[in-house]
């Protein structure tokens, strides 16, 4: 395309009206009751949070954190009825992702656990803390697609990469 001048080139270089940075930071596994108050602390101000796995369920090739199990450990530690969760994956039939996703939307729960299947098209302003379950395993661009789900609104937004360590030389650079 380039050899025939049929491609256009947009630069990006400032964000929408409105919207403020967005804060990253690198927790690792050991860390998580920190990030659990963190996210507590969030939801007691009125805001909601995004928790995103690499897996539905667990795998019997990688060692990764899984959907399933990951809702069940949030759910013991974000107990109903003072927390409302969400879960949203790939393998969910539309219109039940449709119901959970509009929940969130409306307010009506507090976290949504899910796969990167909400990494594009979800717009939630109340939605102001992205935590990435082994965020070293992703991809640079998902990982860019899933922190623009934060800071959508007024109020300061935080994306916390969660990782396992040691960390592996490109898992290091993906997450700077």
């Amino acid at each position: 395309m380039t050899v025939y001048g049929d491609l256009d080139v947009s630069v990006i270089d400032e964000l929408p009206p409105g919207r403020k940075p967005i804060r990253t930071v690198h927790r690792t596994d050991a860390q998580r009751l920190g990030v659990f108050g963190f996210m507590r602390e969030q939801i007691a101000q009125g805001r909601q949070v995004y928790v995103v796995y690499p897996l539905i369920e667990e795998s019997s090739q990688l060692d990764y954190k899984d959907l399933m199990d990951g809702y069940e450990s949030l759910t013991r530690h974000f107990k109903p009825p003072d927390y409302r969760l969400s879960i949203v994956h790939g393998r969910m039939k539309a219109e039940d992702k449709d119901a959970e996703m509009r929940r969130f939307a409306e307010g009506t729960t507090q976290i949504m656990v899910a796969t990167t299947v909400i990494e594009v098209g979800v717009n939630v302003p109340n939605a102001t803390i992205m935590v990435i379950e082994r965020a070293e395993t992703f991809g640079l661009a998902q990982l860019h697609q899933l922190r623009g789900r934060v800071g959508r609104g007024d109020a300061a937004s935080t994306c916390l990469l969660v990782y396992q360590s040691p960390l592996s030389e490109g898992g290091r650079r993906r997450l700077e």
